[in-house]
């Protein structure tokens, strides 16, 4: 009886150690698959870095070096002069920052009206703006470039800022946020007297605050990283976006591209998109997963 015991305590502990090494080892190939994906997602930033560092003779090398063999740091001064990256950043920032402060304003207003009042047609009406979502926005370019020539904003901030104030998707966004807010607050201001607009700005906007920074941040992105619809209407060195700039500002005359100097600005335009990614990921990811609990 006693052996029986000792064997089944044995058998027992062989199990366990087996499924102990097997956890270690799915670990492993985790962090294995991780390390890997890592490089792969990581290596066209370095090889941009590496570039960037060298001089042009070294670039066109046959066999490409990993690392500069002369550290050229000076393309990086070259590169913000050359292409006037100081006027680019600035053209950017206020048709990022206008666009987006104006687009907050329409969005917020438009998920409150969605997610709270009661109209004729409200649901109908946020179907149909749903279904503006699946079709590809390539589409709308020539209406929109017919209407902008119409109104005579080619070559303003206007025409960069006001087509695309209304994100149907960022609607949604908030939409969903708001949902989760109980209608019983709602109810109970309005009983004392609480306008829609106070209730809005006093509950509403503070408990939805993660998703509207989440917003905030993917609209700067996206004026940051604009390119086609900029380079259609607005190609002007007065209103040209910084994407815009850096397309031939590298260009010699006589068609040659200095590839160092051109990485090296790419690299400036990139470094900022990095840090807010860096610093400002958990907002993107808490705003976004709040706001797919409700339906």
């Amino acid at each position: 009886m006693a052996d029986r015991v000792l064997m089944k305590e044995k058998n027992m502990e062989d199990v366990t150690a087996k499924s102990r090494v097997g956890v270690v080892v799915v670990k492993i190939l985790t962090y294995v698959f991780l390390i890997i994906m890592a490089v792969i997602v990581l290596f066209p930033f370095y090889w941009m870095i590496n570039s960037s560092l060298k001089t042009l003779e070294e670039y066109r090398w046959s066999v490409p070096s990993f690392w500069p063999q002369t550290v050229m740091f000076k393309n990086y001064l070259e590169a913000f002069t050359t292409a006037s990256l100081g006027r680019l950043f600035v053209n950017t920032m206020i048709v990022g920052v206008v666009s987006t402060i104006l687009s907050l304003i329409i969005t917020v207003l438009s998920a409150f009206a969605f997610a709270r009042l009661e109209f004729k047609g409200k649901n109908i009406l946020f179907a149909g703006l749903l279904a503006t979502m699946m079709i590809p926005g390539e589409l709308f370019t020539i209406t929109n470039y017919g209407t902008v020539t119409t109104f005579g904003w080619i070559n303003t901030y206007t025409v960069l800022i006001v087509p695309f104030l209304v994100s149907v998707f960022y609607i949604y966004l908030l939409r969903q946020n708001f949902l989760q807010i109980p209608n019983e607050l709602y109810l109970a201001a309005k009983v004392d007297g609480t306008s829609d607009l106070k209730y809005l700005w006093t509950v509403m906007i503070p408990l939805s605050l993660p998703t509207l920074i989440s917003i905030t941040i993917l609209k700067m992105m996206g004026a940051w990283n604009s390119y086609i619809w900029p380079r259609l209407v607005a190609n002007d060195e007065a209103h040209r976006l910084i994407t815009n700039g850096l397309r031939n500002a590298f260009t010699a005359t006589t068609g040659d591209v200095n590839y160092p100097v051109q990485m090296a600005a790419v690299a400036l335009v990139s470094f900022p998109l990095f840090l807010v990614y860096i610093f400002l990921r958990k907002y993107i990811m808490k705003g976004v997963s709040r706001s797919g609990i409700k339906g």
